[in-house]
């Protein structure tokens, strides 16, 4: 077992806890009360997500694969079901909750990892006939348009793009033919630029992200004191607990902004812990697809890296200003007890598959003691 990854996950995740009470208490002392709330909830989510991360590192991770199919229609399933009145739940425009008693939780959380684990099955199945277009390329991708349009329908594009990609990296390593790469490639980029031109709010939020401060009030709000937060924090920062901008001035500043915050806080020493963990995990995550000798949990490996690198690529790319803000949580470290969960089950899968492929690399490694 990568027992390097696994310190590298539980570190990331313990590192977001801290900062979520330091990001949230102020929030929750005026509107709940209890200083330590969403610490508390958070607390109780890593808790279930680490006894869930423990699981899937020993479960048989080939029984995934065959129960890929149900997880696509069970995903799909939870998809139709977020857009009915009463089931689903709407919260800041956008309907993408369904709320069981007093849990909340959010589907295309789980989505995610069902895609990758179909893609990587489905591929790793059609490698004889992968050359040909319509037998071998084409018949997942149906299914991922199917979601990738129930997603847009909440609306959240931002999300339906992060599924896209790391199927697509799946597809890429799968074997499949250049032409065909460059030809999917080039409708899913004019697709997905043809949906955020076409939509009034998609277009503003555009705008806003290309000139923040030619609206500070309005759509460019966040944003701009996303900036306020990262540019006063310096190298070593204000010091844990001490940022302004969470002081009612940041919105979601313990969600999707909390990089910010972290900025703030410890400056750009913080910066580097976050992305000098990630790097890492995609590290090991490389290096476990590199030494699979089977095609499924080579894909698979493919596909769960580049599904949580893709994720912190574009969380950090929308606090920095980088590119546009798509309400994607930070992996590990923003508030939310669906992605915790399944940042967890995801990487405890990568974990699992690192049992298998630390093997073959041994025996590369040493092969006398093979041949011993």
């Amino acid at each position: 077992m990568d027992y390097l990854l696994v310190i590298a996950v539980v570190f990331l995740s313990l590192f977001g806890l801290i900062m979520i009470f330091s990001a949230s208490y102020p929030l929750a002392i005026w509107d709940l009360d209890p200083p330590r709330y969403f610490f508390t909830k958070q607390l109780q989510f890593f808790g279930i997500g680490l006894v869930l991360f423990a699981f899937t590192c020993i479960f048989p991770f080939r029984v995934y694969g065959k129960l890929s199919p149900i997880f696509v229609i069970l995903s799909i399933i939870l998809l139709i079901a977020v857009m009915i009145p009463g089931i689903g739940v709407e919260r800041n425009h956008s309907q993408r909750w369904l709320q069981i008693g007093s849990f909340v939780f959010q589907p295309t959380e789980a989505v995610k990892l069902a895609m990758i684990i179909y893609f990587a099955y489905i591929y790793a199945k059609k490698q004889e006939y992968i050359d040909h277009f319509w037998k071998g390329v084409m018949p997942p991708l149906f299914i991922l348009g199917l979601v990738f349009m129930l997603i847009l329908k909440q609306p959240d594009l931002g999300t339906a793009t992060i599924i896209l990609l790391p199927c697509g990296f799946i597809l890429f390593c799968s074997g499949a033919r250049k032409i065909h790469l460059v030809l999917l490639g080039s409708i899913a980029l004019g697709g997905i630029a043809f949906l955020a031109v076409t939509s009034p709010y998609r277009l503003e939020r555009l705008f806003s992200f290309h000139n923040p401060f030619a609206d500070p009030d309005g759509n460019g709000y966040q944003l701009v004191n996303s900036y306020y937060a990262i540019s006063s924090g310096g190298f070593w920062g204000r010091g844990l607990g001490n940022s302004i901008q969470k002081l009612g001035y940041l919105p979601e500043a313990h969600t999707d902004f909390i990089m910010s915050i972290i900025m703030e806080e410890l400056g750009i020493f913080g910066l580097l812990i976050v992305i000098c963990s990630y790097l890492f995990i995609m590290y090991r995550g490389i290096r476990i697809a590199q030494y699979s000798t089977q095609p499924f949990p080579k894909l698979l490996a493919i596909g769960l890296t580049f599904q949580l690198i893709v994720q912190a690529i574009f969380n950090l790319g929308a606090v920095s200003g980088l590119l546009p803000i798509t309400g994607v949580p930070l992996p590990f470290i923003s508030y939310g007890g669906t992605s915790l969960i399944m940042m967890l089950i995801t990487a405890g899968i990568l974990v699992n598959l690192s049992r298998y492929t630390n093997k073959v690399e041994n025996k590369k490694k040493h092969p006398s003691v093979e041949a011993n």
